[in-house]
């Protein structure tokens, strides 16, 4: 089992919106290659959102209502790359809390 300053940030949250952290020394087991294929997904997904608020921030005719729901998903997009972010950071430094828990 690894230190508890190696636990991995999970790119899922559990019940009640908390944080799941993963401890093993396998970083080829079964959970840990699910949340490569998780964040690697979430990354993917995000890159194509912004592209797509690049293009709508360039069409003067968007309408208000199609802004707030970039907005919202953007926001969603945001807090998973964040998570990516502090799980990695984890990983390299071992110190920090995460932003989420």
């Amino acid at each position: 089992m690894t230190a508890p300053t190696e636990l991995r940030l999970l790119p899922w949250e559990g019940p009640e919106g908390k944080p799941c952290y993963l401890s093993t020394d396998d970083r080829g087991g079964y959970v840990s290659r699910l949340a490569d294929d998780v964040e690697a997904d979430q990354l993917g997904s995000a890159t194509e959102l912004l592209q797509r608020a690049l293009d709508t921030l360039d069409d003067q005719d968007t309408a208000p209502e199609a802004m707030l729901q970039l907005a919202k998903e953007l926001t969603g997009t945001l807090a998973d790359v964040l998570r990516i972010a502090t799980s990695g950071g984890h990983l390299l430094a071992g110190s920090e809390r995460s932003p989420f828990g």
